[in-house]
């Protein structure tokens, strides 16, 4: 049962301040300065680029010498560093920031830090810090978003979604802090024909304002019910949000035919943020006020379409300056129709994820066993392939703290999350090559789905 929408707003705000993280008042300040003018963003975002620099050269020892080594140290200390300055620093990647994390890392920043783990795109674990005020745009950039569609704070929403956190803490307090923020979680990582049937008769009861989740996985869900000719009948319901990985043009026909509104689609990143958000309108807005975010080609020039390489300005408790995110993205020029000062991205063309198969029939999204390889020491790339429901090879190359427990802890969570007789073939490599397309995937799965569910994902 849910709560009055003002109830749960109430809950989500001291939720929010007892975790000491500002988001009603960065929400506040992105309703404000999403109209700004073009050359008004461009003057807030460079003093809050100056600011993320000072912090850098007095607490990020990595960072302080790559400004110095650039000759931005005196103007960064006199806070007169431009956007237009960023080029002269070399851009950081996904090894430079695991490696060099101890020189990396802010602990004594305002609000304390907290790891967090990513397998990214390239199936290269990352293990990196964020803070409050990041933790707070992220979730204040979704609110902001939602209410371009009509979905304001504390309406009833749908997550498909999972993740170790979500999926572990089911005591009675979680359930309870869900339903009073009117927040009702489907696991993306158990999606049988029978747990579907389950989650679309749950959406009907609960009737949100907004359902959120993995493209592929609100794909596959909309072809379930389509299959069986289900039309969820959702009065509420305004947008389905998609995010982590690419909706293609069919899955998004799909689920607008299926669920009976527009999807909007997100873009962002567990190390870089949330970087991009769609409109009514379709454009894809990026987050201005809290990312720089530039497009390069291969040689590192700027470029329409392109690396997205980005600046995060509330990532001072480890701060990710000109961070290759290995997601390729087509810029625009054009303004946003509906008046705001945001930049314009024309698509997002990276990231494609497969699902997982299991024995006994159980669909989940791939992310369920790139949970387990990325949490194990020692695993410094990695690339899982199912080759049937009852075999999985694993690629890994092994860091400086591969050990027997590391190869031990991978056997026992896969068959942990897809049956104990699963056939895990484990091998050690020096490098994981790219497929043919030139991109990395780190799950691949040579096991077939059937029929629409087949569509769905494809």
């Amino acid at each position: 049962m849910s709560v009055p929408a003002w109830l749960a707003r109430g809950v989500f705000r001291v939720q929010e301040a007892a975790m000491r993280r500002p988001t009603f008042a960065m929400l506040a300040e992105l309703e404000r300065t999403q109209w700004l003018s073009r050359s008004e963003m461009l003057d807030y975002q460079t003093g809050h680029l100056n600011v993320l620099l000072q912090l850098a050269l007095a607490h990020s020892p990595w960072h302080a010498d790559r400004l110095q080594a650039a000759g931005l140290a005196d103007a960064v200390r006199a806070g007169a560093v431009l956007p237009s300055d960023l080029p002269r620093l070399p851009t950081m990647d996904k090894r430079d920031a695991r490696d060099n994390v101890e020189r990396l890392v802010w602990r004594g920043v305002p609000g304390g830090v907290f790891p967090y783990t990513t397998g990214g795109s390239s199936g290269e674990p990352l293990i990196f810090y964020f803070g409050r005020a990041r933790q707070a745009a992220d979730a204040a950039g979704r609110l902001r978003a939602r209410r371009w569609w009509g979905v304001n704070p504390g309406e009833r929403e749908v997550y498909l979604w999972g993740a170790p956190v979500e999926l572990n803490k089911t005591d009675r307090i979680k359930s309870l802090r869900d339903r009073l923020v009117n927040q009702l979680l489907l696991n993306a990582f158990e999606m049988s024909p029978v747990r579907m049937d389950d989650y679309l008769q749950a959406i009907r009861t609960w009737n949100p304002r907004a359902i959120y989740g993995y493209a592929s996985s609100l794909a596959l869900l909309a072809a379930h019910a389509e299959a069986r000719g289900i039309r969820p009948r959702l009065d509420a319901l305004r947008v389905v949000s998609s995010t982590g990985e690419p909706l293609f043009p069919h899955q998004r026909e799909l689920i607008e035919r299926v669920f009976g509104v527009p999807v909007s689609v997100e873009y962002g990143a567990r190390d870089a943020g949330l970087m991009a958000l769609q409109a009514p309108d379709g454009s894809l807005l990026q987050m201005s006020e809290t990312h720089l975010v530039e497009v390069l080609d291969a040689a590192g020039n700027p470029a329409e379409e392109g690396e997205a390489v980005i600046t995060s300005l509330v990532s001072a408790a480890q701060p990710f300056i000109r961070y290759r995110t290995g997601d390729v993205v087509r810029r625009s020029g054009r303004a946003d129709p509906g008046g705001r000062g945001l930049a314009v991205l024309d698509a997002v063309v990276g990231r494609q994820t497969d699902f997982i198969v299991a024995a006994d029939g159980r669909i989940m999204h791939a992310l369920a066993v790139i949970y387990v390889l990325r949490a194990i020491p020692g695993v410094g790339q990695f690339k899982l392939i199912q080759h049937a429901v009852d075999r999985l090879e694993v690629q890994v190359v092994p860091d400086a703290r591969w050990n027997d427990a590391a190869r031990e802890a991978i056997l026992h969570g896969l068959r942990a999350r897809l049956g104990a007789t699963l056939v895990v073939d484990l091998n050690l490599l020096d490098t994981i090559a790219p497929e043919a397309s030139g991109k990395h995937r780190y799950v691949v799965s040579h096991v077939p789905l059937h029929g629409a569910l087949a569509q769905a994902v494809a």
